[in-house]
């Protein structure tokens, strides 16, 4: 992300531009933007699973940290979603 964030313009005009200059000019740009997509994807993944783990095997019934898990979730979610409707 940091990565893609030194040649991404976050301007409504330029914003189409900067991505096509990572992925054409940046030398394994077009990598990095596939592995930061996809890797976040997996990240979600990841997360589902660890959640039906923790339903399957009762981990709901510590409620302090099942709240924290459900915060985290929320901001976790809240952190893609920002990163999701970058311009």
């Amino acid at each position: 992300g940091l990565f893609l964030a030194m040649h991404y313009t976050a301007d409504i005009s330029m914003a189409f531009s900067s991505i096509s200059h990572i992925c054409r000019d940046v030398q394994y740009g077009w990598l990095i933007r596939n592995l930061h997509a996809n890797g976040a994807s997996m990240f979600f993944i990841c997360i589902y699973l660890h959640i039906g783990r923790g339903l399957y095997y009762g981990s709901y019934l510590f409620m302090e940290t099942w709240n924290i898990g459900v915060v985290l979730l929320l901001l976790v979610m809240a952190t893609a979603f920002v990163g999701y409707v970058l311009p």
